[in-house]
């Protein structure tokens, strides 16, 4: 009989000279890469301008590392403070340890920043944008692989993970030849789903005013709530009430998601006419006449007739 398991890489490091490559850290920076790119041709599909979602990227990516930080060690202090840690190691974020809930938080808050700037209304570019992002989860957890982290209970499955006993949790010992459940990949191939699902979604309901996001949102903490509850890495408050901290986030985040698209529906059905604050401030270029800006209504002159919307055009 055929032993079958996933092997772990037997080092994430690898070095170019005095540069050392780190796999954890290219699963991210791919995945930011897509992110970027599916965002940039919804963003112009909505109606944008080309170009935009990067430069709104360069105030979301490092919002959102540091939120994702922040998050992580707020609830895992124990790893980096107290006897026998030293709190510098908290700076380490090529070790792992990122928050998606802090990362989401702050990377939004970047967003609402260079969009504000630049004029942009925000839901309907948070709306653009969030179906990468979960491209992005699905490559980063690559880097979970990389650094034999984050990985589930003791299996017999044919695709059970294997995991050196370095890196088994603190006090667990377990015989030898065991696998893993790989809440690595069940969590990459559940965020592609739930892509396929928002992005079908969106284009067969023309979702607008932040329903994007409420659907990210209940789409990735379904699945987020039960490949959790696999998992046996330590976490603080991973018994608080019976469930795990990120359990108890899951349906908290879920429940508001929920209520959230049911009553913007209600109020706001359908999608934004415009993605552009009015008179788009010190973004405008020169020469730009009224009704020029990807996603905003043109003005009505007598003798012409309005065929088509803007920003109807399809997204990815």
């Amino acid at each position: 009989m055929i032993s079958l398991s996933i092997p772990s890489p037997s080092s994430g490091v690898w070095h170019l000279g005095p540069v050392p490559i780190r796999g954890y850290a290219l699963a991210i920076i791919l995945g930011i890469v897509v992110a970027i790119w599916i965002g940039e041709r919804r963003w112009v599909a909505r109606g944008g301008r080309p170009g935009e979602v990067q430069d709104l990227a360069v105030w979301a990516v490092p919002f959102g590392l540091v939120g994702g930080r922040l998050y992580h060690v707020a609830t895992d202090h124990a790893l980096y403070f107290g006897n026998g840690h030293n709190p510098v190691t908290a700076l380490y974020i090529w070790r792992g340890g990122l928050g998606i809930w802090g990362a989401i938080a702050l990377g939004a808050l970047g967003v609402a920043i260079g969009a504000k700037r630049k004029g942009i209304k925000l839901l309907p570019v948070l709306d653009a944008m969030v179906p990468g992002v979960l491209v992005a989860q699905a490559l980063g957890r690559w880097g979970n692989w990389f650094n034999q982290e984050l990985y589930g209970k003791p299996t017999d499955l044919p695709w059970g993970l294997e995991i050196d006993p370095s890196h088994w949790p603190n006090g667990q010992v377990f015989p030898a030849g065991t696998t893993f459940q790989p809440t690595f990949l069940y969590e990459c191939l559940w965020d592609l789903g739930a892509f396929g699902f928002v992005i079908w979604a969106d284009r067969r309901f023309r979702l607008g005013h932040g329903r994007v996001i409420a659907l990210y949102v209940m789409a990735y903490t379904l699945g987020r709530g039960w490949i959790e509850m696999l998992r046996i890495d330590d976490v603080e408050l991973k018994n608080f009430g019976g469930l795990r901290f990120n359990v108890w986030t899951s349906i908290v985040l879920f429940v508001a998601a929920a209520i959230y698209f049911v009553i913007s529906n209600r109020l706001r059905p359908g999608r934004e006419d415009a993605v552009y604050q009015e008179g788009r401030g010190s973004t405008e270029q020169p020469g730009d006449q009224p009704g020029d800006e990807p996603g905003t209504e043109p003005v009505d002159e007598p003798g012409t007739e309005l065929v088509e919307e803007p920003g109807d055009g399809p997204a990815p």
